[in-house]
């Protein structure tokens, strides 16, 4: 296991009962280097959205539990927010929230020459999904999907 990953597991462990006691959902925990900083970022979601009070609430319970167990060598900022309506479709709960929703698949390498593309989530399993673009149905292994996330739609 890498350092990333002990540190995101040790700190999802950290932030899951802070945010189950507010009535929030954990979406996901990452650590990630970005423009020379380390980030600890968490989070959040609840059926009518977060807001600007709801991420101080949780990141000031968040803070004083990472003070007291200090697992992370490197210095970092920590972040609480919300996903976002594009947010990355990666635990199973994301897939069964967005199926019957219309979703974008981008792959690492072209399939019949394109990169993207876009249907209604029609199934999923360990190592596949399928989407319904209009009415043919195609399936792309997880290995090959470089990201899935619901599609906006204006």
């Amino acid at each position: 296991m890498s350092r990333r990953d002990e540190y995101e597991q040790k700190a999802e462990a950290l932030l899951t009962p802070i945010v189950e006691e507010h009535g929030f959902e954990l979406v996901d925990v990452e650590y990630v280097k970005e423009a020379g900083n380390w980030y600890l970022r968490g989070y959040i979601d609840k059926p009518e959205g977060i807001t600007v009070n709801d991420c101080e609430a949780v990141s000031r319970a968040f803070s004083d539990k990472l003070d007291e167990n200090d697992f992370i060598e490197d210095s970092y900022i920590m972040e609480i927010s919300s996903p976002g309506l594009d947010r990355p479709l990666k635990k199973e709960k994301d897939f069964i929230r967005s199926m019957g929703k219309l979703v974008e698949i981008r792959t690492y390498r072209p399939i019949e020459k394109q990169k993207e593309f876009c249907g209604v989530l029609n199934a999923y399993d360990d190592s596949t999904v399928t989407i319904d673009e209009d009415g043919s149905l195609r399936t792309f292994d997880k290995k090959d999907i470089a990201l899935i996330r619901l599609a906006i739609e204006f």
